[in-house]
């Protein structure tokens, strides 16, 4: 395997103050475990993350920003997914 065909690799970290991955970009490497050896050098020198994340980019099937509308306007016109027609008793502290 030369370094030509070598997989593509998407890169997420999780910040110490974070909840969550971040995508911080992407590298070329032969293995998922080179992939987060270098991640690892490459995204986080100032030990910026707690927590790394290597996808193979051929892994992840994501939608398109012009598919936005009729993806997601479907869910507009479930009233019953959110609750704003229930009254919340006054003695439930957290709901």
């Amino acid at each position: 395997m030369t370094e030509a065909t070598w997989p593509l690799y998407e890169v997420f970290v999780r910040a110490k103050r974070g909840l969550s991955h971040v995508h911080v970009g992407s590298l070329h490497a032969p293995d998922a475990p080179m992939a987060l050896h270098n991640a690892r050098d490459l995204y986080t020198r100032r030990q910026e993350g707690v927590s790394i994340w290597v996808v193979e980019a051929d892994s992840i099937t994501a939608s398109s920003p012009d598919e936005r509308g009729p993806l997601f306007d479907p869910s507009a016109d479930k009233v019953y997914r959110h609750p704003t027609f229930y009254d919340v008793p006054e003695d439930v502290e957290y709901l």
